[in-house]
C-alpha cells in the first residue's frame, strides 16, 4: 500500500481520503502482499471504502479491534456446549449471530474436536461479545482471512453510546459559543510579533500549532443540552482518540453496562482479565495518522505539534512530550553557561599556580609509593597532565555554575507548571478531576479468592477487601528483595574497587617507567567501562524485578500500581546508576590511612588514593562515561536497534507465515525513567562535569523524534488517557533538585580543592598568592618508619636514595613530638568545608524558594481567560433560563387568553378576524 506523503501530517478524517499507518497492516494481521486483505485496511476511491477504518458497509468507523486465536471445531460440539450452558441458566436469551460472523465449520466436516479449554474460550468470547451488543456497541467479525486461526472483532460505538458515555465521563466538548482570547497590547505585542517572525522557520506546519485568537467555550457534555454544542458535523464531534477511549475504558461507569470493562454476571471480569486468560490475544485502536512534522528526524530543529499529539494519543502522552520539549528547551541556556565555564578553565589553565608548581620539575618533590613493595617512589611532576586536566573542571567558575544550576532547576520546575496550566486551558482540563478508578482485575480476583476461602460465610462478597495482613507476605518479600538488590549493587561496586586496586598493582609491576604515569588513567577508564556494562544490565533486571514485586502486592487500582512500580524502579535504578559515582565523590581516598599505617582490605589490598590533583578529575571521567554510555547504548541504541531488529524479524516471518502483532504499549514509565536519571546526571554532580547539560541536550534532540517515531510506527496505538499533570514524576524531579543542592555543596567542599585553596590563600599564604599551596597540602614521611615488608623493593629506582617522601594529607612531620598525628591545618580546612556546606546549602535553597515564590504557578492571562470562561458560561445558562421563563410566561398568557376567548364565544363567532387574532397572537421574536 502506498501512502501519499503530501497528506501524511494530517489525521485521516481531515483529508479527502483515508490513510493509515502501514504498521497497522501488521497490527491487525493482514499481509501487504494479499490484495484481499489489503483492501480490508486501506480506503481509496477504488475500494469504495469497504474495509479499513470502516465496517463493510463503508459508513461505520472502526473504533476498536479485538484479536483472538481460535481452533475450528465441529458445530455439534459448539452447539452442545452452548445448549448445556443455556440449560444451566447462564444465558437466558438467545442472541442472533453478530454481523460478519459465519459458521466456523460445516456439519459434515470431520475435524478433531477442540479441547475443553479452547471450547470454553469460544463460549466466553460469545457471551462477552453479547454483553457488548447489549451495551449498545456494534460488532463485526473477520474470520475469513488468509491468517489461519486468527480472528478479528471490529467494534463501532454509535452516536447514542458516544453521547451516553461522554456524559458519564464528563467530557468537556466545544459549544456553539465562541469568544475572543485576550491579546497583548503595546510593547509586549510588538515583542511577541518579532519572536513569532524569528521562530517561524522552526514552527511545525500544522493548523493546530497556529496562534489562536478565538476559542470555543467548552462544557461537560449533556444529552439534555445538546442544543448548546456544535453538532454541525457529528462524524468529527468525537475524535478517534475519544471514541477509542469510550469503547476501551468506559471509565467512570459503575453500572453493569460499562462497555469493555463491564463485568459478566457469572463473576468473570472485563477485557483485562480476558486478555490475561488468553480469551483475546490483543485489544487496541487502529493507527490512522502519520506525521512528517513530528515523527521525523529531519524536523529535529522544530517545535513539536503538541496539540496534534494530544488529539491523537490523548492528554497523558501529550503531557509527556510537552514536558520533554520544555526540558530540552531549558537545557539550552544551561548548556551555554556550561560551555563558558569549561572554556574559562581552558583559558586559565596556564595561569593556575598549583598546577604549574606540580609540573615544575625543579621542585623535585618525591612522592611515597602508591602500593606496597612493587611500587617505588615517584616524582610529582609525572602527574602534570592530570593536574592540568583537573583545573578544567576544578576552578572558581565551578562554584558559580553549581549555584546557577540549582536556580536553573527551580526555574525549570516553575516554567513547567506554567506551561502545564496553559495546556490545561487549551485542552479544556481546568476543571478536570480524576474519577474513582475501577479495581484491577487481579485485585478483584484476589478478593474473590479470599471470599471463597471463607466458604461464602458472607453473602455480600463485594464488601471484602485486601488488608495489610493479606499483603504482609508480599510486603515482606518487597522489603527483603529491595534490600538484597541494593546490597547486590554495593557488592558489585566493591568488586570493581578490588579490581582497580589489584589491576593498579599489577600494571605498576609490569609497566615501563614511562608507562607508569598512565596507570591511573588506564585503571580508571577500564573500571568505569565495567561499571557501565553492569549498570546497563542491572537496569533491565531491576525493571523486571520491580514490576514483579509490584504485581505480588496486588494494588487496587491502576494508578496505585503505577505509583508503586515507579517508586521501586526509581529507587533501584537510582542506586544502580549513582553508587559508583558516590563512591568516587565521597569515599575514595578518605580512608586510606598514611604511609606506615595504611588501611587494608582482606589484609592484602591497600585502599586506593586520589590523584595529587584530587578526585574531581576521576569523578568527571566516571560521570561522563556512564552518562554518555547510558544515553548512547541504553537509551538510543536499544530504542533504535531492538525495534529495527524486531521489525526485520517480522518481515522475515511474513515471507513464511503471517504475523499481526506490533509491540504492545507498556506505559510511559520507561520513557520518564530515562529522562529522570538523566536529569540527575545534569544536576546532582554538575560541579564536576559542566558539559553534562550539553550532552543531555544533544541526546534529547534525538530522543524526542525517536520516541515520536516509535509511538507512530513501532507500537500499538495506546488508548488515550486523560490527565492534567505528569503525576508522581513532578515530585521526583523536585526531590532531585533539592538533593542536587546538597550534593554539589559536598562535592565542592570535600571532593574539589576549592576550600583548601581558599583557606591557604587567606590564612597561610605569605604574599597573598597561591605560591606554595602544593607544598602546604603535602605531609612528610620518614622512609625508615615503613612497616616490615611494605617498603619498595627497588628504593633506588629514581637514581638516588630517598630519606623523606611526601604524601597528600594534613599531618605532623616525622620530626615533630606527635609525629604523623592530624595537624591543626586539617581541622581548619574541615571547619571551612563544613561552614561552606551550610552557607551554600541555605543560600541556594533560599534563592530557589525565592524563585518559586516570585514566579506565579498560573500565568496571569490564563487566569483571566479561565475567569472569563466561567462568566461566559454563567451568562449562557442565565440566558437559557430566562428564555425558558419567558416561554412559560407566554404560555400562561396564551392560556388565559384562550380562557377569555372561550368565555366570549358568541362574540367570537360574529367577528372571526379581530377576536381570534387577539386571542391567539404571540410575540413576533418567538
Amino acid at each position: 500500500m502506498r501512502v501519499n506523503k503530501k497528506y501524511s501530517c494530517l489525521p485521516a478524517e481531515e483529508k479527502g481520503i483515508h490513510i493509515i499507518n502501514i504498521r497497522a497492516i501488521e497490527d491487525i494481521g493482514y499481509d501487504q502482499h494479499e490484495s484481499t486483505l489489503l483492501n480490508s485496511l486501506s480506503k481509496n476511491p477504488d475500494a469504495d471504502c469497504k474495509y479499513g477504518l470502516y465496517f463493510r458497509d463503508g459508513k461505520r468507523k472502526v473504533d476498536y479491534i479485538l484479536v483472538y486465536h481460535y481452533k475450528k471445531s465441529s458445530a455439534g460440539r459448539t452447539l452442545t456446549r452452548r445448549a448445556l450452558h443455556n440449560d444451566a441458566g447462564a444465558r437466558s436469551t438467545k442472541q442472533d449471530p453478530l454481523p460478519g460472523k459465519g459458521v466456523q465449520t460445516e456439519m459434515g466436516e470431520s475435524e478433531p474436536h477442540a479441547d475443553c479449554h479452547e471450547d470454553d474460550k469460544r463460549f466466553r468470547r460469545e457471551e462477552y461479545e453479547g454483553n457488548l451488543v447489549e451495551a449498545g456497541l456494534e460488532l463485526e467479525h473477520d474470520e475469513d482471512t488468509k491468517i489461519h486461526g486468527v480472528g478479528f472483532v471490529k467494534i463501532h460505538a454509535p452516536w447514542n453510546v458516544l453521547c451516553r458515555e461522554a456524559e458519564f465521563l464528563k467530557l468537556k466538548m466545544p459549544t456553539k459559543k465562541m469568544y475572543q482570547i485576550n491579546q497583548t497590547h503595546g510593547l509586549l505585542k510588538k515583542i511577541n510579533s518579532v519572536i513569532q517572525k524569528i521562530t517561524e522557520p522552526i514552527q511545525p506546519k500544522v493548523a493546530e500549532h497556529k496562534p489562536q485568537t478565538v476559542k470555543r467555550l467548552s462544557y461537560p457534555f449533556s444529552r439534555e443540552k445538546q442544543h448548546l454544542f456544535d453538532l454541525s458535523d457529528r462524524d468529527s464531534f468525537f475524535d478517534s482518540k475519544t471514541r477509542s477511549t469510550i469503547v476501551r475504558k468506559g471509565e467512570g461507569r459503575k453500572k453493569e453496562t460499562a462497555l469493555l470493562n463491564k463485568r459478566r454476571k457469572c463473576g468473570k471480569y472485563g477485557i483485562t482479565s480476558l486478555l490475561a486468560n488468553g480469551v483475546y490475544s490483543a485489544a487496541y485502536p487502529l493507527h490512522d495518522l502519520l506525521c512528517e512534522e513530528w515523527a521525523s528526524y529531519g524536523v529535529f530543529y522544530k517545535y513539536q505539534p503538541i496539540d496534534l499529539v494530544r488529539k491523537y494519543f490523548g492528554e497523558k502522552i501529550g503531557l509527556y512530550f510537552a514536558w520533554l520539549g520544555v526540558y530540552t528547551q531549558m537545557l539550552i541556556p544551561a548548556s551555554i553557561v556550561g560551555i563558558i565555564v569549561f572554556l574559562y578553565g581552558c583559558a586559565t589553565v596556564d595561569e593556575n599556580i598549583p598546577s604549574m608548581e606540580m609540573c615544575d620539575q625543579r621542585n623535585n618533590i618525591t612522592m611515597c609509593p602508591l602500593c606496597d613493595r612493587t611500587c617505588s617512589y615517584w616524582k610529582m611532576s609525572s602527574a602534570c597532565a592530570t593536574a592540568r586536566a583537573s583545573h578544567l573542571f576544578d576552578n572558581p567558575a565551578t562554584v558559580f555554575f553549581s549555584v546557577f544550576m540549582a536556580l536553573w532547576a527551580a526555574t525549570f520546575m516553575e516554567h513547567w507548571k506554567r506551561k502545564q496550566m496553559r495546556l490545561n486551558y487549551r485542552w479544556d482540563l481546568t476543571g478536570f478531576e480524576e474519577e474513582e478508578a475501577h479495581p484491577r482485575a487481579e485485585y478483584e480476583a484476589k478478593v474473590l479468592e479470599k471470599s471463597l476461602r471463607k466458604e461464602h460465610k458472607h453473602k455480600e462478597t463485594d464488601k471484602e477487601k485486601l488488608t495489610w495482613k493479606d499483603r504482609f507476605p508480599a510486603y515482606l518479600t518487597n522489603f527483603v528483595g529491595i534490600i538484597f538488590m541494593v546490597g547486590l549493587t554495593f557488592a558489585i561496586v566493591f568488586g570493581v574497587i578490588i579490581y582497580r586496586i589489584s589491576t593498579a598493582a599489577a600494571l605498576a609491576i609490569s609497566a615501563t617507567p614511562s608507562g607508569r604515569s598512565s596507570v591511573r588513567v588506564t585503571v580508571t577508564a577500564t573500571a568505569v567501562i565495567i561499571n557501565l556494562v553492569v549498570i546497563i544490565f542491572l537496569d533491565e533486571v531491576y525493571g523486571c524485578i520491580a514490576r514483579w514485586l509490584t504485581q505480588i502486592e496486588v494494588p487496587k487500582t491502576d494508578k496505585n500500581f503505577e505509583e508503586r512500580l515507579i517508586f521501586k524502579a526509581f529507587l533501584l535504578k537510582f542506586v544502580n546508576a549513582y553508587t559508583p559515582i558516590f563512591y568516587v565523590a565521597f569515599f575514595k581516598g578518605r580512608f586510606v590511612g598514611r604511609p606506615g599505617d595504611y588501611v587494608y582490605i582482606f589484609h592484602s589490598f591497600r585502599m586506593e588514593e586520589c590523584a595529587p590533583g584530587g578526585c574531581l578529575m576521576e569523578l568527571c571521567i566516571q560521570l561522563s562515561i556512564i552518562m554518555l554510555g547510558k544515553q548512547l547504548i541504553q537509551n538510543n541504541l536499544f530504542e533504535i536497534g531492538i525495534p529495527k531488529m524486531k521489525k526485520f524479524i517480522r518481515y522475515m516471518k511474513l515471507k513464511r507465515r503471517l504475523d499481526y502483532n506490533l509491540e504492545p504499549f507498556s506505559g510511559l514509565t520507561p520513557e520518564y525513567m530515562e529522562m529522570i536519571i538523566q536529569f540527575g546526571f545534569v544536576t546532582l554532580f554538575v560541579a564536576s562535569f559542566p558539559l553534562a547539560p550539553l550532552f543531555a541536550l544533544l541526546n534529547n534532540i534525538i530522543e524526542i523524534r525517536l520516541d515520536a517515531k516509535k509511538f507512530v510506527t513501532e507500537l500499538r496505538r495506546p488508548v488515550a488517557v486523560r490527565a492534567k499533570d505528569i503525576g508522581i514524576w513532578y515530585n521526583i524531579l523536585r526531590g532531585i533538585g533539592k538533593l542536587a543542592v546538597i550534593i554539589n555543596a559536598f562535592v565542592i567542599s570535600f571532593t574539589s580543592d576549592f576550600i583548601p585553596r581558599l583557606v591557604y590563600l587567606y590564612m597561610y599564604s605569605e604574599n597573598g598568592t597561591m605560591h606554595g599551596f602544593v607544598n602546604h597540602t603535602l605531609s612528610s614521611f620518614n622512609v625508615s618508619d615503613f612497616q616490615a615488608g611494605t617498603a619498595p623493593n627497588d628504593p633506588m629506582e629514581l637514581g638516588y636514595e630517598v630519606q623523606i617522601c611526601r604524601y597528600k594529607d594534613y599531618r605532623e612531620p616525622p620530626w615533630s613530638e606527635n609525629k604523623y598525628d592530624i595537624s591543626k591545618d586539617f581541622w581548619a580546612v574541615l571547619a571551612a568545608r563544613l561552614a561552606f556546606v551550610i552557607v551554600f546549602q541555605n543560600l541556594v535553597m533560599f534563592m530557589s524558594d525565592f524563585v518559586d515564590w516570585i514566579i506565579p504557578d498560573i500565568p496571569k492571562d490564563i487566569s483571566q481567560q479561565i475567569h472569563k470562561e466561567k462568566v461566559l458560561m454563567v451568562e449562557v445558562f442565565m440566558r437559557e433560563e430566562q428564555g425558558k421563563l419567558q416561554m412559560e410566561t407566554w404560555k400562561d398568557k396564551d392560556k388565559k387568553k384562550g380562557e377569555n376567548c372561550n368565555n366570549h364565544s358568541p362574540r367570537l363567532s360574529l367577528s372571526h378576524s379581530g377576536s381570534l387574532s387577539s386571542c391567539h397572537s404571540y410575540p413576533v421574536d418567538v
